[in-house]
């Protein structure tokens, strides 16, 4: 009888050797000419077919491996197809997909106790997305800002909401309305009024715009497409404090950041002071679509039926998942793993740096690092899937790692690897000072706005 480690290298032999001939991997791939005849085109999508995942990697049409150091941008935080989580998938699949909120389900309610636990807040509401959980958290923040003699359909004296420049909160009329990335936002205007932009990190700005008419500020605790930057705690401390001061809420947006990405639970639990709305999505269910907005008692109270609503968020399914997720970053001690392995990332990330002259600057926290280049970055995101390393590239100059949770010294070292030859072999294209885009970390968080 076959051992386990037979058992192993057979099925890895198996899953890398191509599926297809030559010549039959030089028809064209029915797949991508439909996708590109039908598909809406909001995407540069790469012209191949992905079609299954194991741990940290992905395999494409042809049986080519890729090291995943993108996990479906922050997704895939527990890699592919865990045991746990696909055991809970077909458990669940077997009993009931969808019940509707107009009932309990056995997941809701203890995914909402440990979240609460996890987060130092209160209540949950379950949505499918994070960007749906931006829209309901600016919803929150103007019903709480709106005073008992404030007649509804009126606008509220407290209606403004401040948001920070190179921000991104998703593609929702409201979410644009608050992301400051001209390119997102400007081809849909008017979008929804009452928006204003702070300088990153810059605290005269803040107060300068900080009054009784703000309702809600929103901070990405690290800002995930807008380059990998954190605010800073001085920045953090001083909007909790404005915030409370004019009765205003301080919203976390940690749909990138939260769950784990740093090595804590949530990115803001490095400061002293909560928030008062957190948002989370991505990894939350594993894979499958689900985003959460945590918030207060005194935030919550304000909220009764009919106000808000969903249809398919928290449906049974996605939350049983969740659970098993929050369960397996516990269980399995992750959050020790994206620490050390986090620091090992950002050790062999500097020591490449000292070699390429053209790497500006590395950021992050934990499974969340950018390595700001002075050229273009788009280049080396072609060269590393070229080499069967999966990366992307953020505001032009940036290369994004997000790598999952689950990730191994040895992958450590396999990405290292991969990368220098990445490095050290992608033609140069034009630098930030060429293209007319500043590369040092001051114009780039405002590069945005001008």
């Amino acid at each position: 009888m076959m051992g386990t480690s037979s058992k192993k290298k057979s099925l890895s032999r198996s899953v890398r050797k191509p599926k297809h001939s030559a010549a039959q991997r030089a028809k064209p791939d029915t797949r991508l000419l439909d996708a590109e005849k039908f598909l809406l085109p909001t995407y540069k999508r790469q012209p191949v077919v992905m079609t299954h995942g194991r741990g940290a990697y992905i395999y494409d049409a042809t049986g080519k491996k890729y090291l995943d150091f993108l996990g479906g941008i922050a997704v895939n935080a527990l890699g592919h197809v865990h045991p746990r989580i696909v055991r809970v998938i077909r458990r669940e699949a077997a009993r009931a997909i969808h019940l509707s909120n107009l009932y309990h389900n056995a997941y809701q309610g203890p995914l909402a106790c440990k979240l609460a636990g996890w987060s130092g807040m209160d209540r949950v509401f379950f949505s499918n997305s994070g960007t749906e959980a931006i829209d309901g958290a600016m919803k929150l923040a103007r019903l709480f800002g709106r005073k008992t003699d404030e007649a509804p359909g009126t606008t509220a004296k407290k209606h403004r909401f401040l948001a920070l420049e190179n921000s991104f909160h998703g593609r929702t009329f409201g979410a644009i309305s608050v992301t400051s990335t001209e390119k997102y936002r400007l081809p849909f205007a008017p979008v929804v009024p009452g928006a204003e932009f702070v300088r990153f990190n810059d605290l005269a700005d803040l107060e300068a715009k900080f009054d009784d008419t703000v309702c809600g500020i929103l901070l990405e605790t690290i800002q995930g497409e807008g380059g990998i930057y954190p605010v800073s705690e001085v920045f953090w401390n001083r909007s909790r404090a404005l915030a409370s001061q004019h009765g205003a809420l301080l919203i976390a947006d940690e749909i990138q950041c939260g769950l784990g990405r740093t090595g804590r639970y949530f990115a803001y639990q490095k400061f002293s002071s909560n928030p008062d709305i957190v948002l989370i999505a991505k990894p939350l269910a594993a894979g499958l679509p689900l985003g959460a907005i945590l918030t207060t008692e005194d935030v919550a109270s304000r909220v009764s039926p009919g106000m808000h609503g969903t249809t398919f968020g928290g449906g049974p399914l996605a939350c049983a998942v969740a659970l098993e997720f929050l369960n397996i970053v516990q269980d399995e001690e992750l959050l020790e793993n994206i620490r050390l392995l986090g620091a090992e990332l950002r050790e062999g990330l500097t020591k490449l740096s000292a070699k390429f002259g053209f790497i500006r600057e590395i950021r992050g926290e934990g499974l969340m690092i950018g390595v700001e280049l002075s050229i273009e970055g788009a280049p080396f995101v072609s060269e590393a899937m070229r080499r069967g390393l999966l990366i992307n590239c953020t505001h032009d100059f940036t290369l994004r790692l997000l790598p999952p949770f689950i990730i191994t010294r040895a992958q450590v070292r396999e990405f290292l690897g991969l990368f220098e030859l990445v490095l050290a072999t992608t033609p140069k294209q034009a630098s930030a000072s060429d293209s007319g885009k500043a590369a040092n970390s001051e114009s780039v968080a405002l590069a945005a706005v001008r």
